[in-house]
């Protein structure tokens, strides 16, 4: 049996202001209208002996994760929620403790859930390549076939020396090299980039990182043991994996295995790590410009603009890029596509949110949008889906108003419940507990108005919550 295993825990701070921390570019549609981990599987269809996923994910992500799975029907996937990020090693442990109890001794192939990947059919006789290969127990990586000297990847050094193969030994992992080693490299030939994409059996895996990395197996293993059950998620037990080193898999087995071969891939792979490699993919007009989203542009050049809200115009500019979403902007040279956590250093450094979430926040039952605020009020748009609930609650410093825009809504208020249909309206007291539900079979719109000395969403006492939240 094959297991996809899918590491979904990064948060693509590089494309910020559309990937935050909270809402990160593996869980955005940058390409059709899917997101990029709903590619990631749908992309595999057609794979023999196909099982059912593991999916790795960051705590936070998790009703997201289980959302995005349901909607292309992988809801038998097991989701197992990293407690703290301990980078790929940890990971990959834990999805390899996993699947053994799956079944005996399964092939696992790990992706990436934020990559992008055009030509299937190759890619899919990469992974038939690679599965033989795996099959002598060997741990197998994919090395992508350069096409430029790029500085932004590591490197896979291969033995050539058997040409013809579909598969060949693995000599070095190089780190991200600068610009005259990276033409060296190109000019070799035998250098790949490294995509961070693996197929190993399982037994072989964990033999291997017993032998070069115990430290990570001990450690994801007591903290699966001592896993529980949460709704459809595997919660990991935090002490025991906060134990594990924060090393990535390349450092912990891959670097020290001489067990490792490396299967070529020319299938228009890209990690879309930053903006410009997302104008890169992007369809492009006579001039080398993309536009995504309202925008207007007068004799510019090379240049990307991604507009989410409202109108964006450029008049003569090259090689830039413009990044709008309702709460922040970003404009750049695309040159500079990889300074961009700089920014984020500083909004951390200034005790700012953007670099976390979105405006618009989502909820295992919906989402809600902080259209206005001001001293000592906030209005939200809040969108329930059909079924859905809020959590019982309470606040202690804030009143809202409540108003039905679209559905309808059912209202718990203390020991009363009532029923609020389009351009009806209640008001929540300080203090009482209240419920918010849809029973309907559309989406509930409502704005919400807030007013009180505190507004914070951490003025909240939950009684009852079916997601399970505290």
């Amino acid at each position: 049996m094959i297991i996809p295993v899918i590491l979904a825990g990064g948060s693509g701070s590089r494309l910020w202001p559309l990937s935050r921390k909270h809402y990160p570019k593996q869980l955005l549609k940058l390409f059709g209208e899917t997101t990029m981990l709903q590619q990631t599987l749908l992309r595999l269809e057609g794979v023999p002996e196909l099982g059912d996923p593991i999916v790795v994910c960051n705590e936070e992500h998790r009703f997201m994760v289980a959302e995005q799975l349901n909607e292309i029907g992988r809801s038998e996937a097991s989701i197992l929620l990293e407690p703290v990020a301990r980078n790929t090693a940890p990971a990959l442990a834990l999805a390899a403790v996993k699947a053994r109890t799956l079944v005996d001794n399964p092939t696992l192939l790990v992706l990436a859930a934020d990559h992008m990947i055009r030509d299937i059919e190759t890619f899919h006789a990469a992974i038939d390549a690679a599965i033989n290969a795996a099959e002598a127990d060997k741990l197998v990586t994919f090395g992508v076939q350069p096409t430029r000297p790029e500085t932004g990847y590591g490197y896979i050094k291969t033995d050539r020396s058997g040409s013809g193969q579909s598969s060949y030994p693995v000599q070095q992992f190089a780190e991200k090299p600068d610009l005259p080693t990276a033409e060296r490299y190109l000019a070799e030939g035998n250098y790949y980039w490294n995509s961070g994409m693996f197929v190993f059996r399982v037994k072989p895996f964990l033999e291997e990182l017993e032998r070069c990395s115990p430290a990570v197996l001990h450690a994801a293993q007591a903290a699966y043991d001592n896993a529980t059950t949460d709704l459809d998620f595997v919660r990991i037990d935090r002490d025991a994996f906060a134990q594990a080193p924060d090393i990535s898999i390349d450092y912990a087995v891959m670097e020290k295995s001489r067990n490792v071969v490396c299967v070529p891939l020319d299938a228009g792979w890209s990690d879309v790590g930053c903006w410009q490699s997302y104008w890169e993919l992007s369809d492009k007009d006579e001039n080398g410009n993309s536009f995504v989203g309202d925008a207007i542009d007068v004799g510019s050049k090379n240049t990307l603009v991604f507009s989410q809200d409202k109108l964006v115009a450029t008049i003569g500019v090259d090689n830039l890029m413009v990044i709008n979403t309702p709460d922040a902007v970003l404009v750049a040279n695309k040159n500079d596509a990889q300074q961009v956590k700089k920014v984020i250093a500083e909004i951390e450094r200034r005790n700012r949110t953007e670099h976390l979430q979105h405006r618009e926040v989502y909820r295992p039952w919906g989402c809600y949008d902080s259209v206005d605020e001001g001293t000592r009020y906030q209005v939200k748009r809040i969108r329930v889906k059909p079924g859905a609930s809020l959590s019982l609650q309470m606040h202690y410093h804030r009143a809202e108003h409540w108003v039905v825009v679209k559905g309808t809504a059912k209202v718990e208020l203390d020991d009363n419940t009532v029923l609020l249909s389009e351009n009806e309206s209640t008001y929540i007291p300080i203090g009482t507990r209240h419920r918010l539900s849809n029973p309907g079979k559309i989406p509930l719109e409502i704005i919400e108005v807030q007013s009180g000395p505190y507004l914070g969403e951490d003025d909240i006492q939950r009684f009852d919550d079916e997601y399970g939240r505290a």
